[in-house]
């Protein structure tokens, strides 16, 4: 394969290929429904051919394309069943693989930025990838000291790309939201864009990584690597082994899907609370099971990957995330309404009212009502309906919410994570989870306030 496609002119044709394409391959299916074949496999037979070059072109080009079509593959869930198939196994293949670097460009990498003795870092370097992704591919490795690495080498011109791409493919946003539902593809996109200088940036990465790692390295649940070593456009960490988050997806056991939903559901909240960092890219790709859990070598703990995209939360998720919920649960209408308001995602020329933001809010919170809820991708499927139907209330309310920026990326990060949950068909504790971490969530005992004045 040549290397990562730098030009303007050629990704915007490669990226005018997917619409154009689903225009001929339509034109195609009717012409086969014409000679006699059934609307049912010449439609299936379609969406497969879609699917296999969605994959190709977003592989293709790496960078921004195959970045937006990560972080899509996390909504198939939301998907009609009749739908989702064919492109369920597409999109999930970006969170896993695509074409690779040719070797002497990673050696040119390594070279201008470790220096022309790079070689001598490594007892061994394997120059096929383990993994590739959306601006550079990981190679597996053993440091100079002995110790298993994953050297993470950014594509050249990734930068470049991934800014062409999201452009052109904000152009096309009209003809791609009908993949999700319920979904506006625009915001999406344009906050993917403004993650990309974050995201290029290894040493930004390095120290959230780093932060993360620390921080849970006695953790009984969690895993994070540790940075070895990192340089613009290298990133040299510790290697993980264990099994991906894609295969528990596709072949996992009940009880590995449900301890891999509990880890999943426990990190997103215990993050932030942690480290002050919201890991922002919560995409199968990025995680792992690896045995040796509380309960010895039969139980599971996460492994969790890339903090690329990080939000930077220092108190931690916002109070009025649990304060809301919380209120909400409790039936509190007026009470949630003004929080929301004062919070700015009811804009003051938008006047509501407060009981239909409760019916609006509450089946989205189903998971928060019970001790444990089982993600599944007909309940997906039904909240995204809900809310995509122009009848509904449900649609007619939301179109009239706004989201704060400063909530964009919580936002995103929480759908995302829902997603991998109903992919994974998991049942968690999810209510236990917001006890422990979520900020506002347990209402504060007035005897700690008065404990904590007598202290000072």
């Amino acid at each position: 394969m040549s290397d990562l496609p730098r030009k303007a002119v050629t990704r915007t044709a490669k990226l005018a290929a997917l619409p154009l394409g689903i225009a001929g391959r339509a034109t195609w299916g009717f012409g086969k429904r014409i000679v006699g074949e059934s609307a049912e496999l010449v439609g299936r037979e379609l969406q497969q051919r879609t699917a296999d070059q969605l994959f190709k072109v977003l592989g293709e080009l790496k960078g921004g394309a195959m970045k937006f079509g990560q972080a899509l593959s996390v909504f198939e869930s939301a998907l009609p069943e009749e739908v989702a198939g064919p492109y369920r196994a597409a999109l999930t293949k970006l969170q896993e693989a695509a074409p690779p670097m040719p070797t002497r460009t990673v050696h040119a990498v390594l070279e201008e930025r470790l220096g022309e003795g790079w070689h001598e870092l490594f007892l061994e370097f394997e120059d096929k990838p383990a993994a590739a992704a959306s601006i550079g591919q990981v190679h597996r490795g053993v440091w100079h000291d002995g110790r298993e690495v994953a050297v993470k080498v950014q594509y050249p011109g990734a930068g470049e790309a991934l800014l062409s791409d999201l452009n052109q493919l904000s152009r096309f946003s009209r003809l791609l939201g009908p993949l999700i539902p319920g979904m506006d593809i625009k915001p999406l996109i344009t906050e993917l864009k403004d993650r990309v200088s974050e995201e290029l940036d290894y040493g930004l990465e390095a120290q959230a990584q780093q932060a993360h790692a620390e921080e849970f390295t006695d953790d009984t649940d969690v895993v994070v690597p540790q940075v070895v070593h990192q340089s613009d456009q290298v990133l040299v960490t510790e290697w993980m082994d264990g099994i991906p988050l894609s295969e528990i997806i596709s072949d996992g056991t009940q009880e590995q899907r449900d301890r891999a939903g509990q880890l999943l559901a426990r990190f997103l909240f215990s993050g932030p609370a942690r480290t002050g960092l919201l890991h922002a890219d919560p995409h199968p790709g990025n995680f792992r099971l690896l045995p040796g859990g509380p309960a010895g070598e039969d139980d599971w703990r996460l492994g969790v990957l890339d903090f690329g995209t990080v939000d930077r939360l220092p108190g931690g998720l916002p109070a009025t995330i649990g304060e809301s919920l919380r209120m909400t649960l409790d039936g509190e209408a007026e009470a949630v309404y003004e929080l929301l308001c004062a919070e700015g995602f009811v804009k003051e020329t938008i006047e509501l009212d407060p009981d239909a933001v409760m019916d609006y809010l509450l089946p989205i919170i189903e998971p928060a009502q019970v001790e444990e809820f089982t993600f599944t991708r007909g309940w997906m499927r039904s909240q995204a309906a809900r809310v995509a139907d122009p009848r509904s209330p449900a649609y007619q309310l939301g179109k009239q919410l706004n989201l704060p920026p400063s909530y964009l990326l919580i936002h995103r990060v929480t759908l995302s994570t829902i997603g991998v949950l109903c992919q994974l068909g998991a049942t968690v504790r999810l209510r236990e989870e917001l006890e422990e971490w979520l900020p506002g969530f347990v209402p504060e005992d007035p005897a700690d306030g008065e404990e904590a004045v007598a202290q000072a």
